[in-house]
């Protein structure tokens, strides 16, 4: 990218492992901050997931640094002192009285170090859960996402880490913030996000809805429509589409793309609480149209009639997809050996372009020890 990135010139150094810490890290870097990420001698365990965590190293540590210490080793814990003498920015996700014992909880590194910005990402902010162990699934399972997910007696988790990433997302939003408070004051700041009040953000318009009217809404496959057209409907070769009319103006639309005209002249659908109040014999007529066409010529009509629709599609084949594939869609990252994989960047233009750090790559394990190591001061260190 030939315009300089915001955070160029900031350093970086993450210690943490998994998804919210490492996606605060990546968030950061693809801002153009020099990440530097602490890994064990012998590497993340997160390189060697498989499965479903075979994704989680190779997305959220793309164009970081790698150098090792052993942080029991009170050598070795004496260069991350030294190399966080040097940073703008700590990155964490371990317990609290951990990083005490070691000397690296926010209060003491801002004891020597006063301009550093700690970010720290935890489970939980200060309470009375601020000791618990959390993950994603767990505190959906808290705050009533998965029972919104799953219909009921059948509570889900969402099928993603979304909780984690926007933990991470959190945690970075809150560097940044405090970035531009040091250039006024040169003051750092302690940064705690927070994974069950991230996942808590996400469902308060439920919690509100219950303050303001006293109902509770059902789980999502359960819920009470509030638009004419919201759902799934099969196409004569068995695929899935989404079709949605939420204004007055899709709903126009629809009919008219659908060949279902009649229904606009209709004196039972004139307004929206008509139509909604109509689902029970409208929807079976939409239905009809889609289910007389293959997938392709349908999604064909949906976009040529603008529409509101989605095909269902699995995340792999977002591969094939051309609005994916545009210029700075996807970017290929090198992983040392193992296979290089392409991945989206942050899901932001600046100026009209992706904001992505020049390098995407997968760093090996300590590939950057001479470089990072070698360049701190032996006194500091000592």
């Amino acid at each position: 990218m030939a315009d300089a990135l915001p955070l160029e010139g900031v350093r970086v150094v993450e210690m943490s492992h998994m998804v919210m810490g490492p996606s605060t890290g990546m968030f950061l870097g693809f801002l153009g901050a020099e990440v530097i990420k602490i890994e064990p001698p012998q590497g993340d365990k997160t390189r060697n997931l498989t499965g479903m965590g075979a994704g989680f190293f190779p997305t959220f540590n793309r164009g970081k640094k790698s150098v090792t210490l052993n942080i029991k080793d009170k050598d070795d814990l004496a260069k991350l002192h030294a190399l966080l003498k040097t940073a703008d920015v700590f990155v964490e996700n371990f317990r609290d009285e951990t990083l005490a014992k070691m000397g690296l909880a926010p209060d003491q590194l801002r004891e020597t170090n006063p301009s550093l910005i700690v970010a720290s990402c935890k489970g939980f902010l200060k309470g009375p859960y601020e000791h618990r162990a959390a993950m994603d699934e767990v505190v959906q399972m808290m705050t009533g996402m998965a029972y919104m997910t799953g219909p009921t007696g059948r509570p889900l988790r969402i099928g993603s880490s979304a909780n984690d990433i926007m933990g991470g997302l959190f945690a970075a939003y809150g560097v940044l913030a405090a970035l531009i408070q040091r250039s006024n004051t040169g003051e750092g700041a302690a940064i705690r996000s927070g994974l069950f009040e991230n996942c808590l953000l996400l469902v308060a318009q439920h919690m509100v809805q219950f303050d303001i009217e006293g109902t509770e809404s059902p789980p999502m496959p359960e819920r009470v429509f509030s638009w004419p057209v919201y759902d799934l409907f099969p196409t004569s070769d068995g695929r899935q589409i989404f079709v949605g009319a939420a204004t007055d103006g899709q709903w126009e639309k629809l009919c008219k793309g659908l060949g279902l005209d009649h229904l606009l002249d209709d004196p039972r659908l004139q307004s929206r609480l008509d139509q909604i109040a109509a689902r029970d014999w409208t929807l079976p007529l939409i239905a009809e149209v889609v289910a007389s066409r293959p997938y392709d010529e349908m999604l064909q009509i949906m976009e040529e009639n603008d529409l509101l629709f989605a095909p269902v599609a699995r995340p792999a084949e977002m591969y094939e997809d051309p609005h994916v594939n545009r210029p700075g869609g996807l970017f290929t990252s090198h992983y040392a050996e193992k296979k290089d994989f392409r991945a989206p960047a942050l899901p932001v233009e600046m100026n009209g372009r992706a904001i992505v750090s020049e390098s995407v790559d997968i760093p090996g394990i300590g590939q950057h020890n001479a470089e990072i190591l070698g360049s701190l001061n032996v006194e500091a260190a000592e």
